[in-house]
């Protein structure tokens, strides 16, 4: 059931259906992202969600998925396949550049749902891509 949880995360994520992740997600998931704060709760989730999905259109590739053997911990590593739409504050300006950046997203699981997703990328690596 990880694995499948993990799996309908990411078609979702692809397919750029917010509900369908939100689906996956505990009510109060903890949301650790890359050079920012924990964010807590599907509110806030779905919030960021929306201001990635104005500021870039992403396709995740090359995915491989790892899960624990007690099922409670996951891991996927991937390619994020990228176009920078808008300007995202505090970056560079978006001029519709696009990037390839590896990356990662490890989980924690409780009863079929994610209740923690932390994602990691090479931030500087993406600032030279769309300078």
């Amino acid at each position: 059931m990880s694995r499948d949880t993990i799996q309908r995360y990411f078609e979702a994520f692809n397919a750029g259906d917010t509900p369908a992740m939100l689906d996956c997600l505990s009510e109060d998931v903890a949301h650790h992202v890359n050079e920012g704060r924990i964010r807590t709760g599907k509110a806030l989730f779905s919030k960021f969600c929306d201001h990635m999905s104005a500021c870039y259109k992403e396709k995740l590739t090359d995915m491989v998925i790892f899960v624990s053997e007690d099922g409670r911990r996951a891991a996927a590593e991937f390619v994020v396949n990228g176009t920078y739409l808008n300007t995202d504050p505090g970056l560079p300006e978006a001029r519709g550049q696009k990037y390839v950046l590896p990356a990662g997203s490890f989980f924690t699981l409780e009863g079929g749902k994610i209740t923690r997703v932390t994602t990691y990328y090479n931030l500087a690596d993406w600032e030279r891509q769309v300078a």
